[in-house]
């Protein structure tokens, strides 16, 4: 090929690309995306509810990938670059994402952003397991999971709801009717959950990460765990064996693990439980809604919790 042909061909080559690019660019649904409010999100419980009331109003982008630790995630520079590119800016907040205030929000441009703490001003449960003297940085507190009660993740969800009022008021009505629609799993939930557990035979639960905090508040019983609130905690001997001797005194004998989590904390209390009570011990699993799994998202992982919730607790 001469240098003309060549020349020629660049040309040809240019002009296809740029069409492709101004075609892009300006395709009906590149438009219909830039109507859309950009919403970041930093896991899954916020992802959902996020959806649920922006419908295709919104486009969501979650950080975390479902059922990823939470707690230690730490983000990329991309991660920033979509933060920046946000209309809303949402997060749990309560020390559980603390890397976002971190390292995210001190990066990123402020302004023309609404930026949610979901858990700001809610009623906090304070880690009995802990004092403050203990406590690194203050991390743990406070117990983080509050999304996992539907009475506080309502609260949670309403905070989101209005900041899309906030943000898009022309799109009122569009949000509020989806938000009248998630406020009533919320509440049929709660009060199923309020119904049943109410007329349970015993109070304790028994679990490999005291996790559950928000629903054994709310729903009159009392969780115990191997590991306190914070996920990267180690059990240990005494642990055990003060589970143990505990679970003998309730006479209980199910242990509540999460599915996300091959946990060998639940298989050992079996194993010692059984050895020393003579007694057949289950292990059922409480869904901590870091994601879609077994093919059940955020509301069905939390009626399959109620199901199992009632054996432990003899409802």
């Amino acid at each position: 090929m001469n240098k003309p042909q060549k020349v020629f061909v660049i040309m040809i080559l240019a002009i296809i690309l740029t069409a492709l690019i101004t075609s892009f660019l300006y395709s009906p649904q590149n438009e219909e995306r830039k109507d859309k409010l950009k919403v970041v999100v930093t896991f899954y419980p916020l992802a959902f509810f996020a959806k649920e009331i922006g419908g295709g109003k919104v486009t969501v982008n979650q950080l975390i990938s479902d059922n990823t630790e939470v707690h230690s995630w730490q983000p990329a520079p991309s991660d920033i670059l979509s933060v920046d590119n946000a209309d809303l800016i949402l997060y749990n907040g309560a020390f559980l994402d603390n890397w976002f205030e971190n390292d995210i929000l001190p990066n990123i441009d402020s302004n023309n952003k609404i930026i949610i703490e979901t858990t700001k001003g809610i009623n906090l449960l304070e880690n009995e397991q802990v004092s403050e003297a203990d406590v690194h940085e203050h991390e743990e507190l406070f117990d983080p999971h509050t999304w996992v009660s539907p009475f506080v993740a309502k609260q949670q969800a309403q905070k989101i709801f209005e900041a899309f009022l906030q943000k898009d008021p022309k799109n009122t009505d569009y949000y509020t009717e989806r938000w009248q629609n998630l406020k009533i799993q919320f509440e049929a939930l709660d009060l199923k959950y309020l119904s049943e557990l109410g007329i349970a035979g015993k109070n304790v639960i028994f679990v490999t990460h005291s996790s559950f905090g928000y629903l054994a508040s709310r729903y009159g019983f009392k969780q115990y765990g191997v590991i306190g609130v914070s996920a990267d905690e180690q059990p240990s001997a005494s642990a055990y064996a003060n589970l143990v001797d505990l679970m003998i005194d309730y006479e209980t004998y199910v242990v509540y693990i999460n599915p996300v989590y091959a946990d060998k904390s639940a298989q050992t209390l079996k194993n010692e439980l059984e050895r020393l009570s003579n007694q057949d011990v289950q292990i059922l699993e409480l869904y901590l809604m870091l994601g879609e799994l077994d093919g059940l998202n955020y509301f069905e992982q939390q009626w399959k919790n109620l199901e199992n919730l009632k054996v432990g607790l003899e409802a």
